[in-house]
């Protein structure tokens, strides 16, 4: 009988020690290592079949919390899997045609002449002429397509939610403006926002090098964006190392603009300083260049980002030099975002830029990229890009196409899908290598 005593003690002394040190296990956890979970107010809403209903997205606006530390998820639930809020991807919003916009915008790009032009004289100059002609070296499978149609943007959401990439991260100039080659696109913006939400996706904002972008005019852009979308259940909020969730702006070519200028906005000293105000954000700049991360680090910003998918076009986009980038970054308190793409290929709007070109070897060269992102243990991946189609970066569903005077290139031996699947197989690999460094 003594016996059995003894034997029951150290059984309930064993089962005690082991809920004692799973419970401080689980203490350890926080909600920023990456594991799922429900984004605020999203546990509630009614899903059918996998999509949400629209009787309960009709109303996609949440309390207006500017640098709240109501906690935020870094995943979710989507129609196609779990989506991570941690992968940032570049979209864009416009293409034109003739159904929707009584022509086609983009698709028709110039050639643009190279600088020299005593270089320029030897490469074809003019316009293309879709549908059979379009500016880019791959065709989608949605056709040349126009980003108002409804339509497009629920397949790309759907699309981008089949990738695992949480936030959409868009770009955007201000109301009137456009690049030299399209049309404004800023009323745009609440229907991405909207299609972004039926997904749950998240939508950040890539500001783009408008003409007479400054610090003074970007901090207008910055009180626009949050007064008019941030009270949006689809507006994205980083969880940032003070505890706050703050909006995160991408600041394209920040180079342009010195840091003299960028700190009169971008530190608590400057003479219109955003820090500690309802529009205090996190603002990521673009390193291209080794000198501009001490510039970044001097203009106030919080981070850096490398956008360009071509791994040695510039010092920023190169692999090699990603572990120094960061080890610069944590060393400063700064976030360090690489960004990496599929592959590279611009000459069917820059004929004369074939020695940037980086082929796709069926996704070799993507793999490569997202392992190099991940060998430096990053907060946050962007992928350049959903649709950059000029550039040849997108990741969205192309097709085979041949036509008189043009072959196209495509996807196989793999299907349309294929960079999709590849993303959401290094999105779900990326979770469990956060998990693994917490160890």
């Amino acid at each position: 009988m003594a016996r059995l005593r003894r034997k029951a003690c150290v059984a309930l002394f064993l089962f005690t020690l082991f809920i004692f040190g799973t419970l401080m296990g689980l203490r350890t956890l926080k909600p920023t290592d990456g594991f799922s979970d429900l984004a605020p107010g999203l546990e509630l809403l009614p899903i059918l079949g996998g999509r949400m209903s629209r009787e309960a997205t009709a109303s996609p606006v949440q309390s207006h919390h500017h640098g709240g530390n109501t906690k935020t998820a870094l995943s979710n639930s989507g129609p196609k899997g779990t989506i991570y809020y941690d992968v940032h991807i570049f979209y864009y919003t416009w293409y034109g045609s003739p159904h929707m916009d009584g022509k086609y915008i983009h698709w028709d790009h110039i050639l643009v002449p190279h600088w020299d032009p005593k270089v320029a004289s030897s490469y074809p100059r003019g316009r293309h002429m879709p549908p059979e002609d379009i500016a880019s070296s791959f065709y989608p499978e949605l056709n040349p397509y126009s980003s108002r149609d409804p339509d497009v943007l629920e397949s790309h959401m759907e699309q981008i939610g089949a990738s695992a990439a949480g936030v959409l991260v868009l770009s955007w100039y201000p109301p009137g403006l456009a690049d030299d080659n399209g049309e404004p696109a800023e009323d745009l913006v609440p229907a991405v926002l909207d299609a972004a939400y039926r997904h749950n996706l998240k939508v950040a904002f890539h500001i783009q090098p408008y003409r007479g972008r400054n610090d003074q005019t970007l901090h207008e852009n910055i009180k626009y964006i949050i007064d008019r979308y941030g009270d949006h259940g689809a507006f994205y909020k980083f969880p940032s190392s003070t505890g706050k969730n703050l909006p995160l702006f991408y600041i394209y070519d920040s180079y342009l603009t010195p840091p003299e200028s960028w700190s009169e906005f971008l530190t608590p000293s400057g003479s219109h300083s955003v820090r500690g105000s309802a529009y205090d954000s996190m603002f990521i700049a673009l390193i291209v260049e080794e000198r501009h991360k001490h510039d970044i680090l001097a203009g106030g910003f919080d981070g850096m980002y490398t956008y360009f998918a071509s791994n040695g076009f510039s010092f920023g986009s190169s692999h090699h030099n990603w572990k120094a980038i960061k080890a610069f970054c944590d060393g400063n308190n700064l976030l360090f975002i690489p960004s990496v793409g599929p592959g590279y290929t611009d000459t069917s709007i820059r004929p004369w830029n074939n020695h940037n070109t980086r082929n796709r070897v069926n996704g070799r060269y993507y793999e490569t990229a997202l392992q190099a992102a991940l060998n430096v243990r990053p907060e946050v991946v962007t992928i350049t890009s959903f649709n950059e189609w000029h550039e040849g970066t997108q990741i969205e569903r192309a097709m085979p196409k041949k036509t008189v005077t043009r072959v196209y290139l495509d996807y196989q031996p793999h299907g349309p899908e294929h960079y999709l699947e590849l993303t959401r197989s290094w999105a779900e690999q990326f979770k469990k290598e956060k998990q693994q460094w917490l160890m």
